[in-house]
């Protein structure tokens, strides 16, 4: 499971064998959400608190070609 980045107490990562689209999943330990990239949308959230997902948001668009290009790289397209 790669991780990409810390922020906040936020875990940002994705699993060895994610598929398209190109998301990230995102946790605090106990619970986790899921974001599709382009364009940045929650697509599951089981049980990050509403302030949890802005600060994951606002960190997916400061980062996103950043996990675009790990993404990449990770799964050879």
């Amino acid at each position: 499971m790669p991780i990409l980045f810390y922020y906040l107490g936020l875990r940002f990562f994705f699993y060895a064998n994610d598929h398209e689209p190109i998301h990230v999943h995102v946790s605090n330990g106990d619970y986790e959400a899921r974001f599709k990239i382009n364009p940045i949308e929650l697509i599951e959230n089981k049980g990050l608190k509403k302030r949890e997902l802005k600060i994951a948001e606002m960190a997916i668009e400061e980062n996103k070609e950043v996990i675009i290009a790990r993404w990449n790289e990770f799964f050879g397209n």
